[in-house]
């Protein structure tokens, strides 16, 4: 009898232990902190990442931002763990700019800038001296003239680096467009203006405007934006589950029957 009481006593010790230990183990694992700019981004997290993170114990909080400026100083100082919103020719410029020790780790869909209409309807409205609203941070502006280039309406210098393509850049203006540049997240409520605007496709999606709506995208799969850390925490586990979970089957599925039309992670192929 004694020995059974033992036995039980030892068995529900033991259970104790383990049930501890694993508490000790969940409540080891660190809250995670996204900042998104508002949108798809934001929606990627909070319909598959964080129901992910969190079936593996983590704690996930989203943070939105309406800029592209906010995100990677809040990352560089703590209050945030990750942020998803930018391609890397912005977090190269940026980071150095702001001298911030970031990092870029995984891919993530990403809509393409596009053109579309303000007060002109259709590409071969265009006029001598149309106006044209397009981003006014150095990368996008790039895109943005680039996409201008392939159009015929500007010829841009030869050999110029069209990743970071200025107005300087421009050697001739053949339909003189007047290039108004403005905040990315004003461009949705803008382009009613001017005669076209350029948005960014996460801008133009968060507005209620469709992606087949654009008269014209970009080419280039320079720019799909990635998810990006503090170079000091590239390696921790919790780093390593993030970048799992924008890879897994299950994200990858949602979002390939969701964001038709978008540019997807070169390592989805």
């Amino acid at each position: 009898m004694q020995k059974t009481v033992m036995t039980v006593l030892a068995a529900a010790l033991s259970g104790l232990f383990f049930a501890t230990t694993a508490q000790a183990a969940d409540a080891s694992k660190p809250n995670i902190v996204i900042g998104t700019t508002v949108g798809d981004f934001g929606d990627m997290v909070k319909s598959q990442v964080k129901p992910i993170l969190e079936k593996e114990g983590y704690k996930v909080r989203l943070v939105e931002f309406t800029d592209y400026v906010r995100p990677n100083l809040a990352l560089q100082e703590g209050s945030l763990d990750v942020n998803v919103f930018q391609h890397k020719p912005y977090l190269e410029t940026f980071a150095k700019e702001n001298k911030l020790s970031l990092t870029a780790l995984f891919q993530v869909p990403t809509a393409p800038l596009g053109i579309y209409a303000g007060k002109l309807k259709a590409l071969k409205s265009v006029k001598d001296g149309s106006t044209l609203a397009a981003p006014n941070d150095p990368s996008n502006f790039a895109r943005a003239l680039v996409m201008l280039a392939d159009l015929g309406w500007v010829k841009l210098k030869p050999g110029i680096n069209p990743l970071t393509a200025s107005e300087r850049d421009i050697a001739v203006n053949v339909k003189h467009i007047k290039i108004i540049p403005l905040e990315a997240a004003q461009l949705p409520r803008a382009r009613s203006d001017a005669d076209f605007a350029v948005i960014n496709g996460n801008y133009a999606t968060s507005s209620g405007i469709k992606l087949t709506e654009a008269l014209f995208q970009e080419k280039s799969f320079a720019y799909i934006n990635w998810g990006v850390v503090r170079s000091a925490d590239v390696g921790k586990q919790w780093v390593r589950d993030v970048t799992a979970a924008y890879n897994s089957a299950e994200f990858k599925g949602w979002a390939k029957q969701k964001y038709v039309g978008y540019k997807f992670p070169a390592a989805w192929k």
